[in-house]
């Protein structure tokens, strides 16, 4: 008979999955459709973040100023990206399939194998076996879209999968030391077996801004 923490992580991770399953069809859906309907997806979501982030840091002043831009900067990435009429949806696409795939990694590796701790005093659940396989699932989904998109540059397409992978994976460290600064275990109970908003797009947030400097670097 598995031990209880196995059935527990079995069972949370399940969760996990049949959330993103109910969530990420009405994601995609608004991505491939495009203006207005990704604008209001962000719109909403950038509301519920901002309450979720008020209510995490109790409304202290300078907290509210560095949520503005933790927020607000990562949902303008979005849309900037989503804009680009010649690869915005497809970079969207991408995107989000890389940091779906590096927190999905991470969650099941690091539940499955355990060992050694990435951050045991800002996340102790965290481990380098969980960061391994969230990184290497998303250089999975780097290989597949390359083929997907007919990409000549399978390997260098890899590569930045994986270190978008790893920047996601950073992003969920951060929020991870602001939940544990004020202490709380997440930041709401929006989505079953994520908690709020926040806690399921912590890596995205970071990841975005990446992206988004990307295409503002190279002009694409």
């Amino acid at each position: 008979m598995a031990p209880p923490e196995a059935k527990t992580g079995s069972s949370g991770l399940i969760v996990r999955v049949i959330s993103a399953f109910v969530l990420a069809p009405v994601v995609l859906a608004t991505v491939y459709a495009g203006s207005p309907f990704f604008e209001a997806l962000v719109g909403a979501a950038a509301l519920i973040l901002a309450y979720e982030w008020n209510r995490l840091c109790g409304g202290r002043m300078g907290w509210l100023i560095a949520g503005a831009f933790y927020i607000g900067l990562p949902c303008w990435a979005l849309l900037l990206i989503r804009a680009d009429p010649a690869h915005g949806r497809e970079t969207l696409f991408w995107l989000l399939a890389v940091v779906w795939a590096s927190d999905t990694g991470a969650y099941a590796f690091g539940r499955l194998i355990g060992g050694p701790k990435l951050a045991p005093v800002i996340s102790p659940n965290k481990t380098w076996a969980g960061l391994a396989g969230g990184i290497s699932m998303a250089a999975v989904i780097g290989v597949g879209s390359a083929f997907i998109l007919d990409h000549t540059a399978v390997l260098a397409l890899a590569g930045w999968s994986a270190l978008t992978g790893a920047v996601s994976q950073a992003g969920d460290i951060v929020e991870s030391w602001v939940k544990r600064h004020f202490g709380v275990k997440d930041t709401g109970n929006l989505i079953p077996g994520h908690g709020g908003l926040l806690d399921r797009v912590d890596g995205l947030l970071v990841a975005a801004l990446g992206v988004a400097a990307i295409f503002a670097i190279s002009g694409i």
